[in-house]
């Protein structure tokens, strides 16, 4: 009993608890509990009790008779718990799922009870039969020796499993036959794929769930480095939610555990432990102190006529203030966003035509689609295993049949074989048939066809790992982004951002997490998941039990090798020009940016000469080169490891592939290389620049020009353009975008803003560059609104066309509310706004890069006699002036029926803590402000984790908010080490020093309607499935067309397509057979 009471999550507990200011906390001794009379026992106003071995629960119960405290769990239905039959029947009664089952009862008064029929395989048990495997369990819930019966068919015995003993919590036994002594529970074995799910209630609307191995499994209990049993995070579905619900209210007790088995797509509760705590989560202790607290004081206050501001029970409604400083109810927030930092991805391609890899792309499916990815380890080793082959048969006849080329092979041998094994998703191979050799072994010259038989294209991807930079920027930025959500502040226990915690621990929040099949995004999606949710632990299982991956229809992925014919002509228009050696003239800037870009139309003034800039760009190369070869002659250098454990050698490989290729053999440049170059020189400013390599400043300078041009323009120069080709990337993401918010629209609006439906909809898509580049282009050059009619989204586009590039982490944000005083059918009823941030800050951006309109009221009366969009108001120093007006003229609105008032714990000042409440901090739900308009314009160049939550949000002003969480104190307090504000983001230590601040959020447009946005995302997808329908009736016409074109320009029903003419031919490829 002691040991319970004086238990870590008891301690934890109880200590805030103590913190309101009204609750005297009394821990009674086991010498009082057990030799004590009740009468002599102190006299309290509420009791916690809970049966535990040699609890005396009668005494617990007689004291309750005569103090009449206030329960927070109910002392009679404990004794109902302690039997496995009582509370199978209570669930049974509650219509709660639980495995079929039926109970053996030994007992010479029932005996038409005790009708049990043993055979080899099954048993049947007062008339149910069981086939093994089958589970029995004693009727007592204090036994905990349950048997698991295999059969024959699997070599029979039984797992034994018992309490806990060191690592143990089962064995296995050769015995098959059932106990004949004592009363049990025999019900049919669930499969779980290994895992239980055990779930912690705080009252109704709390549920806290992790899974962990299931004793079943192996007997061997997981632990971590510090000796505790590994617990994996956990989402409930609703259903588990409502099941939640229903066992803390049918057994009456507050705090309660049960465990769920998820199998064939149902979950059962197959136990329940009553009171029971979560154990290693400060979170957990946090809410749970939180709920314990409210519910006394909401139960007793009354009764004292204590001045308490009782939260409602709605306290977990998300009423928030919106930019525009209205109270609304937020409905769902979708999120796309950008991986975290990466390593240089790296790409080789080359045509095979030998054997051995057709039969590997025909063993794994390749002829169905024409296409084939491998990536896990065991097709990457056959991978290996034919390359191996072919280069030992090339040294024994080099002049033979093989036409692969040897320097391409030993590349491929070279790059499966780094690292020694393949693990992580590091590495993948693509093959794509095509009927006749088309493809140019040299990448970057076009294709020549050739009148030969069928090849593959091969092509070779490696690198672009997720770094630990990249690690911490995702969970610094998740955990920031819980204060997009109601409460976010955090008002108990110091943690910032605890609203949203405790949102998505009850009813109220429903969280999604998509990624695309890239191991870089979906770490990125797992270390960001970690942040937000404040989960513990190593990403894996997060990743595996939280990100959603698999089989999405190509939502967040896209075939970068296949071009669509406007990608192809785009590409060749802008070769084309970069490829003029001259300076840009009026025609070339009305060519090339067509859009008036103001990021775009700086970078041509500072290129002005393509092909002399590319010339320079090519020499800084071939001198990095020749600095990187010194160092490696340099005895000093041998073992020196550069940052992510890669060498000098590695590091000389990748700049010498990039010499090679940038210039081809023609002499002229390979600009589709231009963005690798920038990749990697932007990797080695920023990671390696302790190396202190000559020039890097000068090419990270110049390629980030050339770079600023190539990559935005690849993705279409003209308006017309950049839409087909961002509609082509992102339909499937665009149709699940406008299926989200219509289904928070109409999902459970009739059962009211208290019921248990009703909740928050989160959606997070992380994704690559393509299709952030691609969703933006969308709602820019789509006709979302008409800016010369709009002047706040004349300002968004001013401020789109001033950035230059989407770096990583960069955020495209849609949140939806409902103001629930409207009309429902009012198009006023729900009002969406848009956010964006850029991502991270690049190592050259230092003070230069363009300054938004802040994430506040930019729609406002005041702000709207503002100068439209003027680029020169996106200076900092104007930006700085006009918050403090905002925040003057904005409405504070006064407090309603049914908003959530404040905690009780914040009425302290909480020095030393996460958080200290402003000193203006009001009791109104509109009075206290999410993020200071005070702070200093230096605070948000700070370095490192600190300025990763605070920069969350634009530094204007966000109407009804207040300070921002301080995660140095977090860090501080949790033995996070940090950089010194002072630091430029290059220094600082390994993992977390060469973290660039990320940029804050900016508001787009703060005053659309569902109707708008909904209406809009419909004609988008609509004219692009009827384009669609254009170019497939082109195409076919193009078939018939004996017409060619020599002209890069011309349309695509006039483009020479060697593959369609070959198909009429009989070597089609299979699938169109």
């Amino acid at each position: 009993m002691t040991k319970k009471s004086k238990s870590k999550p008891m301690t934890q507990i109880l200590e805030r608890l103590c913190r309101f200011d009204y609750l005297t906390v009394i821990i009674l001794g086991e010498d009082v509990i057990l030799n004590e009379p009740v009468e002599n026992w102190p006299s309290c106003h509420c009791l916690i009790s809970f049966h535990s071995k040699g609890f005396p629960l009668d005494k617990a119960v007689a004291y309750s008779k005569l103090r009449n405290p206030f329960l927070i769990n109910d002392l009679a239905m404990q004794y109902y718990i302690q039997d496995r039959r009582e509370v199978y029947r209570i669930l049974q009664e509650e219509g709660i799922d639980l495995p079929r089952y039926a109970v053996l009862n030994r007992d010479p008064a029932r005996p038409e009870e005790c009708n049990l029929i043993e055979g080899e395989d099954q048993v049947e048990v007062n008339g149910a039969v069981f086939p093994k495997p089958f589970v029995e369990k004693p009727v007592s819930a204090e036994d905990h020796n349950v048997y698991i019966y295999y059969p024959s068919s699997a070599g029979g015995g039984s797992q034994r499993l018992f309490r806990k003993i060191g690592s143990r919590s089962s064995v296995y036994s050769p015995e098959s036959s059932v106990r004949k002594t004592g009363s049990y529970i025999y019900e049919e074995f669930m499969p779980t794929d290994g895992t239980d799910v055990k779930v912690y209630t705080v009252g109704p609307d709390y549920a806290h769930a992790e899974a962990r191995k299931s004793p079943a499994l192996d007997g061997k209990v997981e632990r971590d480095s510090e000796g505790k049993e590994i617990r994996y995070p956990v989402m409930l579905t609703a259903m588990e939610k409502l099941v939640a619900r229903k066992v803390c209210v049918a057994f009456k007790q507050t705090v309660c555990g049960f465990d769920l088995l998820r199998a064939n797509g149902h979950s059962f509760v197959c136990d329940v432990n009553g009171f029971s705590f979560v154990k290693n989560s400060m979170k957990y202790y946090d809410d749970c102190a939180k709920i314990l607290g409210n519910t006394i004081m909401r139960e007793l206050a009354p009764q004292f006529q204590i001045p308490w501001s009782i939260p409602t029970e709605a306290e977990d409604i998300p009423i928030v203030p919106t930019t525009s400083g209205t109270m609304m109810e937020l409905r769902c927030v979708i999120a796309i966003i950008r991986h975290g930092d990466r390593t240089p991805k790296q790409k080789m391609k080359m045509e095979v035509t030998h054997p051995r890899f057709f039969s590997l792309f025909e063993k794994h499916g390749g002829y169905k689609t024409g296409k084939l990815k491998l990536k896990r380890p065991e097709q990457l080793q056959e991978v290996l295993d034919i390359t191996r082959l072919l280069l030992a048969e090339l040294e024994k006849e080099p002049g033979g049949e093989i036409e692969e080329k040897t320097g391409k092979l030993e590349q491929l041998k070279s790059v499966l074989e780094m690292y020694g094994h393949f693990s992580g998703i590091n590495r993948k191979v693509q093959l794509t048939y095509y009927p006749h050799e088309v493809k140019a072994s040299n990448e970057g010259q076009d294709p020549q066809p050739k009148a030969l038989g069928p090849s593959l294209l091969l092509v070779l991807k490696w690198g672009g790992e997720l770094t630990p930079a990249g690690r911490v920027q995702a969970e610094e930025l998740g955990r920031a982004f819980r204060c997009m959500y109601p409460g976010g502040q955090g008002d108990y226990a110091g943690f910032p951002g605890c609203g949203l915690l405790r949102l998505h621990s009850t009813f109220r929040h429903d969280l999604k997490i998509y990624a695309s099949d890239e191991g870089r995004v979906q770490m990125t999606a797992a270390a960001f998941a970690k942040g937000l949710l404040a989960l513990e632990g190593e990403l894996t299982p997060i990743l595996v039990q939280m990100v959603k991956s698999a089989n999405m229809n190509g939502l967040l992925d896209s075939d970068g090798d296949s071009l669509s014919s406007c990608q192809h002509r785009v590409k060749a228009r802008l070769h084309h020009i970069l490829q003029q050696d001259a300076p840009f003239g009026p025609e070339d800037y009305d060519k090339l940016a067509p859009t008036g870009s103001t990021s775009l139309l700086n970078s041509m003034a500072v290129i002005q000469n393509p092909v002399k800039v590319c010339d320079q760009v090519f020499a800084l190369i071939e001198n990095l080169t020749h600095q990187i070869r010194e160092r490696m002659q340099d005895p000093k250098s041998v073992d020196l490891q550069l940052y992510h454990s890669e060498t000098l050698e590695l590091m000389l490989q990748r700049w010498s592939k990039l010499e090679r290729d940038f210039r081809q053999k023609s002499g002229r440049y390979d600009i589709s290389k231009i963005p690798d170059i920038y990749d990697c020189v932007k990797y080695d400013v920023q990671h390696n620049a302790s190396l202190g390599l000559q020039g890097t400043a000068e090419l990270l300078r110049l390629s980030k020009a050339l770079a600023d041009v190539v990559i935005p323009q690849e993705y279409g120069i003209s308006r017309e353009e950049k839409l087909e080709i961002a509609v082509g990337f992102c339909l499937p993401l665009l149709r699940k975008i406008l299926l989200d918010l219509q289904r928070t629209h109409e999902d459970e609006y009739s059962r009211g803003v208290l019921s248990p439906g009703r909740h928050v909809r989160t959606r997070l898509y992380f994704t690559s560059e393509s299709h952030v580049h691609s969703l933006l282009s969308v709602f820019r050059y789509g006709g979302l609104l008409d800016e010369t009619q709009d002047a706040q989204w004349q300002r968004a586009l001013n401020y789109l066309s001033a950035i230059s590039e989407l770096n990583y982490m960069t955020q495209i944000v849609i949140m939806l509310y409902e103001d629930n005083t409207r009309d429902p059918l009012s198009e006023e009823r729900f009002h969406v706004e848009l956010h964006f941030s850029p991502g991270v800050k690049g190592v050259e951006e230092e003070g230069s890069a363009p300054t938004g309109y802040g994430f506040r009221p930019a729609s406002s009366e005041n702000e709207m006699k503002t100068d439209q969009g003027s680029m020169e108001n996106l200076c900092p120093g104007k930006a700085s002036d006009e918050p403090d007006r905002a925040l003057q003229t904005s409405p504070q609105p006064s407090e309603g029926p049914g908003l959530p008032r404040r905690s009780p714990l914040i009425r302290n000042r909480k020095a030393g803590s996460m958080e200290v409440l402003s000193e203006t901090s009001s009791s109104r739900p509109g009075g206290y402000r999410l993020f200071s308009s005070s702070r200093p314009p230096t605070e948000m160049k700070q370095s490192g984790l600190g300025s990763q939550c605070t920069g969350l949000f634009s530094t204007t002003v966000l109407g009804g908010s207040s300070s921002a969480p301080n995660l140095q104190d977090y860090a501080r307090s949790h033995g996070k080490k940090l950089p010194s504000a002072s630091l430029k983001h290059r220094d600082g230590f390994e993992g977390c020093s060469m973290v660039p601040t990320i940029y804050p959020l900016e508001t787009l447009h703060n005053a659309l309607s569902l109707r708008q946005v909904s209406e809009f995302l419909s004609r988008v997808c609509q004219r692009h499935t009827e384009a669609q329908v254009q170019v497939s009736a082109a195409l076919f016409d193009s078939m018939h067309s004996n017409q060619a074109s020599n002209s890069p320009f011309s349309p695509p029903r006039t483009l020479h397509s060697p593959t369609l003419h070959l198909r009429q031919r009989s070597e089609k490829p299979p699938w169109c057979k």
